[in-house]
């Protein structure tokens, strides 16, 4: 029988050994003033690092592609939305690009006929938690299991599971990797975003992502319904905005011949894989 391999130490694991390692050693030759300053930075690391999404802290986290791949991907996140959604998928139909689509199980639910016509187009599909809790990385690993199963259930009703996990707003926290690495998932952010915050804030998307944009990004949009203030559309047409912005993404992506591939091709393992579609259950008790 194989014994199973021990998981390598974290970043942050590391870190808080050499921390403690250096306190004990500054404590001895120069005293307890000394010895609570590495303690005390290894703290402060902690409570920064969950809020720097392009660095994996506490687990590992993908989130960019080899920097001479030549291409980048596109991924959109807390959809499916019933108007958004379906217009995002005409716009990558007509310019011929993949992208992988980070949906809550929540609205995956809501809204199977979308995450058909996501698969049947070609995109694939990565998890998003169920709920898209803001505090989700607060709260119990328990709990933040059951999100993420509860999703996985969701979209096992299409036949299909997600192998990437991207948390919301790309936080993470001590909990996330010892509950991806038991349910087989890999975390995966992004290296290049508008700032967007989730469709609120859509003037100069485009331009905050072609301006940015290098070779081997994942490119983080959102497919959630836009929103913007009366002041920076007199005009009220949030959608009509949104769709523009993305439009001249596409557009300049393919006039700077910056191709845009699947995530699975920039990342080099695979963001989804087929299984036999079961029924989704009733539902799950996500409460402590």
């Amino acid at each position: 029988m194989k014994i199973p391999e021990k998981p390598a130490l974290s970043t942050g694991e590391k870190t808080g050994i050499a921390a403690f390692i250096l306190a004990g050693l500054f404590f001895v030759l120069w005293g307890p003033g000394w010895g609570i300053v590495f303690p005390a930075g290894f703290v402060l690391v902690c409570l920064a690092a969950p809020f720097v999404t392009g660095y994996g802290f506490f687990l590992p986290v993908i989130c960019r592609g080899p920097r001479n791949a030549g291409y980048v991907s596109l991924t959109f996140d807390d959809g499916p939305d019933s108007v958004t959604t379906p217009l995002i998928l005409n716009l990558l139909d007509s310019y011929q690009v993949p992208a992988t689509f980070f949906v809550t199980g929540k609205n995956a639910a809501a809204h199977p006929d979308l995450i058909a016509r996501i698969l049947d187009q070609g995109h694939t599909i990565g998890n998003h938690t169920y709920s898209h809790d803001p505090l989700i990385m607060l709260k119990s690993g328990q709990r933040l299991k059951g999100e993420i199963i509860k999703t996985q259930a969701v979209l096992a009703a299409h036949g299909i599971r997600p192998l990437v996990f991207r948390p919301p707003a790309g936080i993470t926290n001590p909990k996330l990797g010892p509950v991806l690495a038991e349910l087989g998932l890999r975390a995966v952010n992004f290296s290049c975003r508008a700032m967007d915050k989730g469709n609120r804030r859509i003037s100069g998307m485009a331009s905050k992502i072609l301006d940015r944009v290098k070779s081997g990004d994942i490119i983080l949009l959102h497919d959630s319904k836009p929103w913007v203030k009366k002041t920076e559309d007199p005009d009220n047409t949030p959608l009509f905005s949104f769709l523009t912005e993305l439009e001249r993404v596409l557009n300049g992506l393919e006039t700077r011949k910056i191709p845009v591939v699947p995530l699975s091709e920039l990342i080099g393992q695979a963001v989804m894989e087929q299984v036999a579609p079961c029924a989704a259950p009733a539902g799950t008790d996500l409460n402590d």
